[in-house]
């Protein structure tokens, strides 16, 4: 069965590529945004053992699946389990465009107005994808990807859910 990593900058695609894939394959998906966050506000993350203790529950309770998100913590739980990854490597503009064309994800936010409040800020982290050393950032997202000996494959480039694997604009 395909056991699948997806990450990148925010806006990136991956949740949509994601749900594609476990749509089409009949694979089960988990959006890391599900189980990286404490409910309180202000958000505050998870302990790592937290989280990759219900990584960990996920991919045992499954035996094909979808992971994606842009944790590089969380998806280095994944990655010894994983025979192929996808790095979601667009270029910023595009992300930014992406995230301001954003469908309402109600599983993250009470309404598509509150999502739209946080427009904002989500732009400002984006931009600074390249600029950043943390889990989030461009940094820790090629490390995973130079890491990684199975199939894996980079998206350069907004394209259909359909193009995506006989694109040019993969590189492997």
């Amino acid at each position: 069965m395909r056991k699948v990593l997806i990450f990148g900058n925010s806006g990136s695609g991956k949740s949509t590529l994601a749900k594609a894939i476990s749509r089409s394959e009949s694979l089960s998906h988990l959006d890391l945004d599900t189980l990286a966050w404490k409910e309180e506000m202000p958000p505050e993350r998870r302990s790592l053992s937290e989280s990759s203790l219900e990584i960990s529950g996920f991919m045992n309770t499954y035996n094909g699946w979808v992971i994606e998100g842009c944790y590089a913590d969380l998806l280095e739980v994944a990655l010894p389990f994983s025979n192929e990854i996808i790095f979601m490597d667009l270029p910023i503009a595009l992300c930014i465009e992406n995230a301001r064309n954003r469908p309402w994800e109600p599983h993250k936010y009470s309404s598509k107005a509150a999502q739209d409040k946080n427009l904002n800020m989500l732009i400002d982290w984006i931009s600074q994808y390249s600029d950043r050393n943390d889990t989030f950032s461009k940094l820790a997202h090629e490390h995973l990807f130079n890491s990684f000996s199975g199939v894996k494959k980079r998206v350069v480039e907004n394209q259909s859910i359909n193009e995506l694997y006989n694109s040019r604009n993969i590189k492997k």
